[in-house]
């Protein structure tokens, strides 16, 4: 009897033991990082999170997030050139150098304005990147997800360009290639203001919409062309807004630009694209961007949806550049 309970003790004395080595291993695991993902050979990692602060708040993100949601389309490009997959994206409108998303492999998941909250939230995504367009629900998406707001500001574009495309390489762990492109890019605008200071010749920009004509000036949503690109604006007092200043056809032949720059929205949004219809009449004919073959329709693609991305801010450069040296 008494061997038994000797047994029994050092039983009892085993057990406890490892009770108390599991729960000090689990406890310790807790404090290291709140969360952790497994790996081979029994550790346990802590997930990097990073902070990101935005114009909508602050978001704490985990670092390289697998399972992404993209609604702005400008952050797609950049992530696209960055080699980033993503998970679901916003197929109708997709601009078409980035087609490649509208395939099966990406869930569709609603329109600009219109999300598919539910199917969003069956993905459980890491993270959501959103902009202007989905700024009002901003806080439903971060039920679901930690979400990101990426909008260039217009009033300091290239500052603030540079500033979405650091975040996304910091985010996804890609600053080294995301420096490089943005070293490129930086020297191409600089070369491009050069040649247009030294033309110093005016230029309008209006967004042509199923026959209406509104005018962006500095500041605005396409004032890249006079604030960055060097153009002086034909007139200074045009407001500063998203949706531009309504103007007519006499006033771009009183303004009588030396270039004329036209982004055609019905191209993009299932309108009628007209703009050269509309815009080329018996009262623009009278300026000196039509007589001199100045009128020039930009890519609504790069201008209109994905404007602040890699390839799309290279290509406004490179579209503004060929008038210049035509």
């Amino acid at each position: 009897m008494k061997k038994f309970r000797n047994v029994a003790g050092m039983l009892l004395m085993a057990l406890t033991v490892s009770a108390c080595g599991a729960g000090g291993e689990e406890e310790g695991s807790t404090e290291a990082s709140g969360s952790s993902n497994g790996s081979e050979g029994g550790n346990n990692e802590a997930a990097e999170e990073i902070v990101i602060e935005h114009q909508l708040g602050e978001t704490t993100v985990e670092a390289n997030p697998e399972e992404v949601v993209v609604f702005d389309f400008g952050s797609l490009d950049t992530l696209d050139t960055l080699g980033v997959d993503v998970a679901g994206v916003p197929q109708a409108n997709i601009p078409s150098y980035l087609e490649e998303y509208e395939s099966s492999d990406y869930e569709n998941v609603g329109g600009l304005k219109e999300p598919d909250f539910e199917k969003i939230a069956n993905m459980a995504p890491d993270l959501i990147i959103i902009s202007g367009r989905q700024q009002d629900a901003y806080e439903e998406f971060s039920k679901i997800a930690p979400t990101v707001f990426l909008e260039v500001d217009t009033q300091d574009y290239m500052n603030s360009f540079e500033e979405n495309v650091t975040t996304l390489a910091k985010i996804f762990e890609k600053e080294a290639e995301a420096e490089e492109h943005l070293a490129e890019v930086k020297a191409d605008v600089e070369a491009l203001n050069e040649k247009v200071s030294a033309k110093d010749e005016e230029a309008l920009i209006v967004l042509a919409n199923d026959g209406k004509v509104s005018a962006y000036g500095s500041g605005s949503r396409f004032g890249i062309i006079h604030d960055e690109f060097g153009f002086p604006e034909s007139d200074e007092n045009i407001e500063a807004s998203t949706h531009g200043q309504s103007v007519s056809f006499e006033y771009i032949a009183e303004q009588d630009p030396d270039y004329l720059f036209v982004i055609d929205r019905g191209a993009v949004v299932g309108g009628q694209s007209s703009a050269q219809q509309v815009v080329e009449n018996e009262l623009t004919e009278k300026t000196k961007a039509y007589q001199n073959d100045r009128i020039i329709y930009l890519n609504p693609d790069f201008w209109y949806l994905s404007g602040g991305g890699f390839v799309s801010v290279s290509e406004m450069v490179k579209e503004v550049e060929s008038v210049i040296e035509g």
